[in-house]
């Protein structure tokens, strides 16, 4: 698909292929997970070759998925910490979503949502490794009332990043123009201008 060249890149091939790797294998943990949940949700398990080899799997595709994140958290932390001028957007998130983003507080590379949203999905993350280690009976020993907390935290933090996506998504449909972003690597000027002003004028100098 033929692009302006003067739109301008947000993500470099590397960095769209870290978060469709990171996003793929959450989807996949997702639903094995929810197959492990409740007897309803057990036919999932076949999109990993039924009960026995979604068990055998689940871990290893969270290992894969933690280490992917590992890289896309190096990548981008330091653009995602938190100013006052972030904190203000979030004060005025209404205003935002009332469709009215005209004289929202000027946002670099990230707004005050997104760098939430980071910061909540490494939360999750660090919770679900760290849980889902102690539960892995074919690896690791742990006592088992360890075992017992750690499915429970396990459990809540799945729920919380499965909210977490979803609104990630939602938001990326609802900004038209910023699902082309992990696409094709590139934005519009215009949309650049209207969204993120600051990150604009480092990109153009304008």
């Amino acid at each position: 698909m033929i692009r302006d060249p003067k739109d301008l890149q947000r993500y470099t091939p590397q960095e769209r292929a870290n978060h469709w790797v990171v996003g793929i294998s959450f989807i996949l943990l997702a639903l094995s997970g929810l197959a492990f949940f409740h007897p309803a949700f057990y036919p999932l398990a076949n999109l990993l070759g039924g009960g026995t080899w979604a068990r055998i799997l689940h871990p290893y595709i969270g290992v894969f998925m933690a280490f992917f994140f590992v890289l896309m958290f190096l990548r981008f932390h330091r653009l995602n910490v938190m100013t006052k001028t972030d904190k203000e957007w979030l004060d005025r998130i209404g205003e935002m979503v009332d469709g009215n983003d005209q004289n929202m507080p000027e946002q670099g590379k990230y707004n005050g949502g997104q760098k939430m949203m980071f910061w909540l999905t490494v939360l999750c993350i660090v919770l679900l490794a760290v849980s889902g280690l102690l539960m892995w009976r074919a690896q690791f020993t742990a006592p088992i009332n360890l075992v017992r907390f750690a499915s429970v935290v396990h459990a809540v933090a799945a729920t919380a990043m499965i909210v977490l996506i979803v609104v990630h998504v939602y938001a990326a449909i609802w900004v038209r123009g910023t699902l082309r972003a992990m696409w094709y690597g590139t934005v519009t000027r215009a949309w650049a201008r209207q969204h993120h002003r600051a990150w604009y004028r480092e990109m153009t100098g304008k």
